[in-house]
């Protein structure tokens, strides 16, 4: 699933080409894409709007509309979205470029810009999805399923420790739970633990001070990593001009099981947390332990 650095870099190439552009038409090809809004009611909110600002929030596209309204796309597994000429011979950037790894098949959801191009959605497993949302709606929708955003100044060490205490969840889950921090995915969690030199399966609040921090150093590092190289195709991850990211020629751990640990050599192992795939090494990643708890004291104590 494409995760902050995808998402970022998608949204980046997207921006200079999209804002003031007029939406001559949309077209649902899928109905499933818009559910549970009726595809009908989408194309319509959509058709005549004008693009005023492509943001991005987590791993969610933002395109903001001159009503107010705004169409929030997220790609979930296999989504890309291209630009494209009508006829589908030039992409942003010209010749040199991928083209989308699904092709005209895949087609969910297209605009058709007042310049001519088009904003395709692409997407093999049909798990992306688009809504038109006003503006207490997308507020509503995006604080009930968001945490802080990781590359803004208010993720703190502090703010860090706030959110896992108490919680037993392993850290691997709790940097995936987009409520606490938004943004993060598979691949960037074990980079950013490993980053931090610490265990996946360790108990979020058995942090301390100093984990706290090195856990919010580890996690800017990597996906800052991430942007610079436009992202990680592993799979199916194309940006807006059909391009592959090359982050994965960068992992630190992520898939590199059997490999040696770049800080230490030790092989890297892989395990399951939380029915995901983790890579982590097992020297110099710290598993921390869960706190005990203090003893209650004891009411009515005798004198």
């Amino acid at each position: 699933m494409p995760e902050l650095p995808e998402v970022e870099t998608i949204r980046r190439q997207l921006e200079p080409e999209l804002e003031g552009q007029r939406i001559v038409a949309a077209r649902i090809l899928d109905e499933r894409w818009s559910r549970p809004a009726r595809a009908e009611a989408v194309e319509k909110a959509l058709t005549g709007r004008r693009i005023e600002v492509v943001e991005r929030r987590g791993k969610y596209l933002l395109v903001g509309l001159d009503d107010g309204a705004t169409l929030l796309m997220h790609l979930r597994m296999t989504g890309n979205i291209v630009i494209a000429d009508a006829d589908e011979e030039q992409r942003l950037g010209g010749e040199r470029l991928y083209p989308p790894p699904d092709g005209p098949a895949h087609l969910r959801a297209e605009l058709v810009l007042e310049d001519g191009r088009l904003m395709r959605f692409i997407d093999a497993r049909r798990f992306g999805h688009g809504a038109v949302l006003g503006a207490e709606e997308l507020d509503a929708h995006l604080s009930a399923r968001l945490g802080v955003e990781p590359l803004e100044e208010e993720l703190t060490a502090a703010h860090i420790g706030q959110i896992a205490a108490g919680r037993t969840v392993p850290l691997k889950s709790f940097l995936l739970d987009q409520k606490g921090i938004a943004g993060i995915g598979n691949i960037y969690a074990d980079e950013a633990l490993h980053g931090a030199a610490l265990h996946p399966l360790s108990p979020a609040g058995s942090m301390k001070p100093e984990h706290w921090e090195a856990l919010r150093e580890g996690i800017i590092s990597s996906l800052e990593l991430g942007l610079l190289n436009g992202g990680a195709s592993i799979d199916d991850y194309r940006d807006a001009r059909g391009e592959k990211g090359s982050m994965q020629d960068e992992f630190l751990v992520h898939t590199r099981e059997g490999l040696p640990c770049p800080r230490c050599e030790e092989l890297i192992e892989r395990i399951v947390v939380g029915g995901r795939s983790t890579y982590f090494c097992p020297a110099c990643q710290l598993r921390l332990r869960r706190r005990p708890r203090r003893r209650a004291a004891v009411r009515g104590r005798r004198a």
